[in-house]
């Protein structure tokens, strides 16, 4: 038997509630054989799959380590943990989850800094009048050092953070942070505005490949198996199918509800009973049922999908690009 193909996922909170939909919207019901404390699992009906649950930043080094195939984490660790990481991983989708901003906050008395240029000119002001550079407490050093660079400020330094980032400016440990947030309303609790132009990082949970992975031919068949899942569930979440018979129904009428709604024809054009089977985005589904109806249709059926198999598959195209 070949080495167990396995995939990391959170193991606490709402990241690995949503991790665990994620995975049984598409048929993947993760299991834990020892009960809910296991840290160890499986996916049911998948043979020689291991599922480890790890906190995100564990699920992060597993990866650049090459000791787990998948893994479900946020964009912000992999940028933040992984030197040069689209080196070392793949980034194979966005989970629609577990989304946070990685930004430059400074005080609100600060009125006069709006921009990313703003605080470079403070900065520079900062060190001559006082002798010594802004500190910026962080946990995100790797991505602070990049982004400031890329804004061509260097009077700085970095105060690492291992507590509450937001609070180190009113406890006078810094001038300003780098943190991640989801409303803004903690900063702003805290005395503390985004600048304009300071949004470093837009993270969501992702789906992540490593590179370093065993890939042998029996490692990528098994995700294409669960790519080939996820990426049908997917694609019925964008559609629902909507059917119809009349006579009237042919190309010109296919070309004009293919321009106007977004619809495909998955199984072709009409039959010779003109009956068609069209998928549609659900945005649009009204709209094409009135259309239909105009052009003849007596009736128009809409159902939601589960799943939509293609022949290709975008996710596993995308891993296989990566791994080269």
């Amino acid at each position: 038997m070949s080495a167990p193909f396995i995939i990391t996922v959170p193991s606490k909170g709402r990241l690995q509630e949503n991790a665990e939909s994620f995975f049984a919207r598409a048929g993947l019901n993760l299991v834990k054989q020892g009960g809910a404390r296991d840290y160890r699992g499986a996916i049911a009906g998948l043979d020689n799959v291991e599922v480890a649950y790890l906190s995100a930043s564990e699920i992060t080094s597993q990866l650049a380590q090459g000791a787990a195939h998948l893994g479900i984490t946020g964009e912000d660790l992999v940028r933040e943990m992984i030197a040069d990481a689209d080196a070392r991983v793949v980034m194979i989708d966005g989970l629609g989850f577990g989304n946070a901003n990685v930004v430059v906050a400074v005080p609100q008395a600060w009125i006069d800094v709006q921009s990313m240029a703003d605080l470079d000119d403070v900065a520079t002001a900062f060190r001559l009048k006082r002798d010594r550079k802004l500190r910026v407490a962080t946990k995100y050093v790797h991505l602070t050092r990049a982004f400031f660079s890329a804004h061509g400020i260097i009077d700085y330094r970095i105060v690492e953070s291992s507590g509450a980032t937001e609070a180190a400016p009113a406890a006078g440990t810094a001038e300003l942070i780098v943190d991640i947030t989801t409303t803004g309303a903690t900063l702003a609790a805290n005395g503390l505005k985004i600048v304009d132009d300071g949004v470093i990082l837009r993270s969501q949970a992702n789906l992540v490949a490593s590179r370093g992975a065993n890939w042998d031919a029996a490692a990528r068949d098994t995700a294409r198996m669960i790519l080939d899942r996820i990426a049908a569930q997917a694609r019925a979440r964008a559609f629902r199918e909507v059917r119809t018979r009349f006579a009237g129904c042919d190309d010109a009428l296919l070309a004009q509800a293919k321009e106007s709604y977004g619809v495909e024809t998955p199984f072709g054009g009409p039959t010779s009973s003109g009956m068609l089977t069209l998928h549609c985005p659900p945005a649009h589904v009204h709209a094409l049922a009135s259309f239909l109806r105009e052009k003849g249709a007596q009736a128009v059926s809409v159902a939601p999908l589960e799943y939509v198999f293609a022949r290709d598959n975008p996710l596993f195209a995308k891993l296989e690009a990566g791994l080269g």
